[in-house]
């Protein structure tokens, strides 16, 4: 079983710093608590975001916190069958009924005291009580720190990409405190607006979904298979497919997507293509791959593939193409009908800039922590967003979040929507307006939003803020947008961890293979598709007959937006062998809150090409 938890350790991007001593004790807690190597591993997982480690290194010293963490666990287990909701009155309830005051009956929960500092920006435009689902609404709160308040490291760089000189770094704390005159004249003296236009078409609000048919899914199958086979031949690189399936001596050329022989994780043993029902009628045929000496596979991967089948039976593959040739897949302007302006001054704003500039905040949620539903850690980006004064502000979900443990047992006495009304956008209202009609907002919705439809594609949410509707904007999940000639593709599905637990690579040992976030976010790109996996990951509830253009990336965006649960990044990635290649940004910003603390957003300032931008991962 040693062996069986080295490897889960392993499959989630963690290594044993005292490996022996570490399996031993691992062994114990698994036979102790009744655990299998996974369940264990699941475990660490929380309590490694609940102590926001910085390393992804299992240490001994960590031991007896993990198993602090699995006897909390099991007393919580056995709690959780009691009956809920008992409460013992005393004299003081009596009391307090008497004399006709509210009361209540689970514990009083408020907001954090704030600095002067924070309190000088966030009070002006932040009037939302700071309330949760077990205060009601007559409930007079009491002062109460809640861990998120008492962290120490504030408004830290984790990690940045500084390409422009002379630009300002982000401190850990604000430059001075004396500096209400100036906040006074940046409020005064208007900002630079962005333009910002929409590109694609996605799924509407209030659409019908799961009408999911099985033919839905083929076709969709099917179509990426010719797209991919039409791009590559045009490319003039190769030439027209053939059927893989029968035997031939002579190399041939085909296309296909990758397929798993059974249930189990893919590897090279297990490798099937499904090719076209044009070239083969669908059938899969074996792929051996000991002849190519460089790969990066995974379910649901459109690939062509050079080789020979003797047999008839197993296909031998010499070369594999994991990625659309860019000389075949030239970024084109959608036609104007499909770019609709959100604003009437867009379109002139977009041709008085020569060269693209944008500065923008990137967030991704939970935007509160999990042991309250205060939305601390929003009100602190919000504050932080109104003394930057960035152009454009992206907040991807979840916002409400199903996961949430409060939303789970369902300990709120508002509806999701009031909370998301109520808590986000009336927030979001109150940024907007106290920063100007320059402010930008962009909201992009999760499937595990507990107010919004669990779908993906996912339509946008269905939000008219009064007189701001040019400010605050919802888009669908994934979704596709210029601000200011900048082209911003986002999706909240965690794609990067999913294609993580699914790919299987090889690379020379005595070659330099790429890091794996890199090679990860290069298979979006590579594949046109923002989920390219195939069959998708459980909590995935992917529809084929909603917007089945959705997924696509009809054009390589200059900034691409990942959130995951894997570590934060910025990267620089390069697309294509030509001379020069194509740029693009990734950005995986992680999550605004880790458990009971604070987590990741991201500050960019772009200047006319990812090579020359700015980016900041900071810890708020």
């Amino acid at each position: 079983m040693e062996d069986q938890i080295k490897a889960e350790f392993i499959k989630s991007d963690f290594t044993l710093d005292q490996e022996d001593e570490i399996l031993k004790k691992c062994l114990t807690f698994c036979i102790n608590y009744k655990l299998t190597p996974s369940d264990l591993v699941s475990s660490w997982e929380i309590y490694y975001l609940n102590r926001q480690l910085n390393e992804p290194v299992v240490r001994d010293v960590e031991m007896e916190g993990l198993l602090q963490h699995l006897q909390n666990e099991q007393k919580e287990a056995i709690n959780s069958k009691e009956e809920p909701g008992l409460h013992i009155y005393s004299s003081n309830d009596v009391d307090m009924i008497l004399n006709g005051e509210d009361v209540d009956i689970e514990e009083t929960v408020l907001h954090t005291p704030i600095s002067k500092s924070q309190n000088r920006y966030s009070d002006s435009f932040d009037s939302t009580p700071q309330t949760n689902g077990n205060v009601p609404s007559s409930g007079k709160p009491t002062k109460l720190i809640t861990p998120f308040g008492r962290r120490t490291d504030k408004f830290v760089v984790k990690f940045s990409i500084e390409n422009m000189p002379n630009t300002e770094n982000v401190k850990k704390e604000d430059e001075n405190e004396n500096q209400d005159d100036d906040d006074i004249i940046r409020r005064v003296k208007p900002g630079k607006r962005c333009s910002l236009v929409v590109h694609g078409s996605g799924p509407e609000i209030d659409c019908r979904f799961m009408y999911d048919r099985i033919a839905d899914r083929f076709n969709a199958l099917e179509n990426r298979i010719l797209k991919h086979a039409t791009e590559l031949v045009s490319s003039g690189q190769y030439e027209e497919p053939v059927d893989p399936t029968v035997s031939s001596e002579k190399s041939i050329f085909t296309v296909g997507m990758i397929c798993c022989d059974g249930e189990g994780h893919l590897n090279e043993k297990s490798t099937l293509l499904q090719s076209s029902a044009e070239h083969s009628g669908g059938q899969r045929v074996r792929v051996e791959l000991h002849n190519v000496s460089q790969y990066s596979i995974f379910p649901g991967q459109v690939v062509g593939i050079a080789g020979h089948n003797p047999s008839g039976h197993c296909f031998i593959a010499s070369k594999l193409i994991d990625s659309i040739p860019l000389s075949a897949a030239a970024d084109e302007d959608l036609h104007p009908a499909k770019k609709p302006a959100l604003d009437p001054e867009s379109l002139s704003i977009g041709l008085a800039i020569p060269q693209p500039e944008l500065s923008v905040i990137i967030a991704s949620g939970p935007f509160t922590t999990i042991d309250n539903l205060l939305f601390e850690p929003l009100k602190e980006l919000l504050a932080y967003a109104n003394r930057k004064l960035p152009q454009l502000l992206i907040l991807l979900g979840p916002f409400i979040d199903s996961e949430h443990p409060e939303i789970k047992k369902g300990n709120v006495d508002r509806t999701f929507d009031d909370i998301f009304q109520f808590e986000i956008l009336r927030r979001l209202q109150d940024y907007a307006e106290y920063m100007g009609s320059h402010a930008r907002v962009v909201l992009v919705p999760s499937v595990r939003d507990a107010n919004h439809d669990f779908v993906f594609p996912q339509p946008p949410f269905d939000i008219h803020p009064p007189d701001l509707k040019h400010q605050i904007t919802s888009l669908t999940n994934p979704g596709m947008f210029e601000a200011n000639q900048v082209k911003i593709g986002c999706c909240s599905v965690d794609i990067l961890k999913h294609l993580s637990g699914e790919e299987t690579s090889r690379f020379p040992k005595d070659g330099t293979s790429r890091d794996r976030m890199s090679r990860l976010a290069n298979h979006i790109l590579g594949q046109r598709s923002f989920y390219p996996l195939y069959p998708p990951a459980e909590s995935v509830p992917l529809d084929f007959s909603l917007a089945p253009e959705a997924l696509n990336i009809s054009l390589i965006p200059d900034i691409l937006i990942l959130p995951s649960d894997l570590k934060y990044f910025v990267k620089v990635l390069s697309l294509g062998e030509g001379e020069p290649p194509v740029k693009c940004i990734c950005v995986n910003p992680g999550r605004l809150s880790k458990g009971e603390g604070g987590g990741t957003f991201v500050e960019l300032n772009y200047y006319g090409s990812p090579d020359t931008s700015n980016a900041s991962i900071i810890g708020i």
